[in-house]
């Protein structure tokens, strides 16, 4: 079994320093709830032919793990080929520099909040060994078990999987998406934290804490909220997107990859958050649903007070859709364990899963009016060498990669922007809420959230990877199972001969 590390202040003075400051950050920040939004809506956008939109939100990888040496992109930096920058190793006292990682599996380093404001390390960008050692494991597998799974691949002495990448060989379909369509270089996590408060974060541009379930008023600022049980499935009360769309009559839907996992009574669960597949077991957890740390939706009160929990579906519900012509106007889709990529997940499964979502949009009635948005929900703990934008108490956090897919996407377009996945919401209110914002002041469900994050100004517009007046390009399709340069991983534990 495996779930996310919760990592504690005690083995670091600094980072319990740096957590003490956001924490009153936080509380200066909900004092001034005028800061950053003045209840101003944008101008809805005129004459776009965009009337589905796909988030489609992976798991656990970095911008530079995926895209660190994708051309043109802002990736790893380079030197006569080689790697001009390096994370120092505490044990060995050397520097790790970025290398080509090609195993299927990668092991990844904690990634709470705690390790997110530690590897960043004031700007240095040089805490990701230093994050993997102080907590004593790779965010999933205890060092000295899984030693030999995931050992440098020519430095015997150390383990190091966090500064490993992959190249356009590895994940074949990807780079072909960024080279026909959009590749985003500057996607950034919404806030300094981990999985769950990122799904919060994707759907409501805010994670906290709230003392009543049926109160938006009484909800806190969280980088590491409370999740949903059995005894409170609703602690969600501040209001998400959902709630500006069934006012609007805009339908929506939150495809659950082979449904959800069941909540759990108690705290962390682990079959009702994530699971870890043994050697002998891939076929069942291939079959497992979405765990509930990435099933959130269920847990806003807007969305029960709306009565809106049977537009969470199954994902199956979504390719009878792109089949039909009939895929809703937004959509999110979030994966199982097997799927998501987030470690020991293999990146081959989640390459192929992802494509199969894509050709299912791209050979559907609807491709001619489709904008698809893929991207990873936190870093995962691997190696990025970008400093995060800071915007306001909570983010931006550590950059992963982002993708723009759609006949009006411009083609082979590396977007610069600063974006989060405030830029998602911002763009599904300016195509069909006619600019609204999830903003207290104007979106007719007050809560306490500090922001208006969508209209920050150093979040870019995504209108700007869109060249509406071009000839639509045609769809894409690709091998659901292409030929790669992955390779099978080494044996992973006493007895075994793969993690699978």
């Amino acid at each position: 079994m495996m779930k996310e590390q919760v990592y504690r202040c005690g083995w670091r003075m600094g980072v319990c320093a740096s957590l003490a400051l956001v924490a009153g950050l936080l509380m200066v920040s909900a004092l001034r709830a005028e800061a950053a939004g003045k209840g101003k809506a944008a101008p809805a956008m005129k004459n776009i032919p965009i009337k589905h939109v796909i988030i489609i939100f992976q798991e656990n990888r970095s911008f530079d793990s995926y895209f660190g040496t994708y051309p043109g992109a802002d990736g790893i930096p380079m030197r006569n080929g080689v790697p001009a920058v390096c994370n120092p190793d505490p044990k060995t006292g050397e520097c790790v520099k970025p290398y080509l990682d090609h195993n299927d599996v990668n092991c990844g380093g904690p990634h709470a909040s705690e390790a997110s404001l530690g590897v960043v390390e004031n700007g240095k960008m040089d805490g990701f060994i230093r994050e993997v050692q102080a907590a004593g494991s790779f965010g999933l597998y205890p060092l000295a078990w899984s030693h030999d799974y995931c050992k440098h691949p020519t430095d015997p002495k150390e383990s190091d999987p966090v500064m490993g990448y992959h190249n356009g060989g590895d994940i074949p379909n990807y780079w072909a998406y960024a080279k026909h369509f959009v590749l985003q270089d500057q996607m950034f996590e919404g806030l300094h934290s981990w999985s769950f408060p990122s799904h919060l974060w994707l759907v409501s541009a805010w994670s906290a804490n709230c003392r009543q379930s049926n109160n938006p008023m009484s909800c806190v600022s969280a980088l590491m909220p409370r999740d949903r049980t059995l005894k409170n499935p609703k602690p969600f009360s501040w209001t998400d997107i959902t709630y500006l769309l069934y006012k609007a009559h805009v339908r929506w839907v939150y495809y659950l990859d082979h449904g959800p996992v069941p909540t759990q009574s108690g705290r962390r669960k682990t079959a009702g958050h994530f699971r870890m597949p043994s050697a002998h077991s891939s076929e069942q957890y291939a079959d497992s649903g979405v765990p509930v740390i990435w099933n959130v939706l269920p847990g806003f009160t807007d969305v029960h007070q709306d009565k809106q929990l049977a537009d969470i579906e199954d994902l199956s519900r979504y390719f009878e859709a792109a089949k039909d012509g009939t895929l809703p106007p937004v959509c999110w889709i979030s994966p199982n364990g097997w799927d998501s990529e987030h470690p020991p997940a293999k990146v081959s499964v989640g390459q192929s899963y992802v494509t199969k979502i894509v050709n299912a949009a791209m050979q559907s009635p609807d491709w001619k009016s489709t904008a698809i948005f893929i991207t990873w929900d936190d870093w995962g703990g691997f190696y990025d060498h970008v400093v995060p934008p800071r915007t306001d108490s909570m983010g931006l956090g550590i950059r992963v990669p982002g993708l723009v897919i759609s006949p009006y996407a411009k083609r082979g377009y590396i977007d610069h922007q600063v974006l989060s996945p405030d830029a998602y919401l911002k763009f599904i209110e300016d195509v069909f809420l006619n600019g609204q914002r999830l903003n207290p002041k104007t979106d007719g469900r007050p809560d306490s959230r500090p922001f208006v994050r969508e209209d920050n100004p150093i979040i870019g517009n995504l209108m700007k990877d869109f060249d509406f007046s071009q000839t639509p390009q045609p769809p894409l399709v690709l091998p659901v199972h292409p030929k790669t340069t992955l390779v099978e991983n080494p044996p992973c534990g006493p007895g075994q001969s793969s993690c699978y």
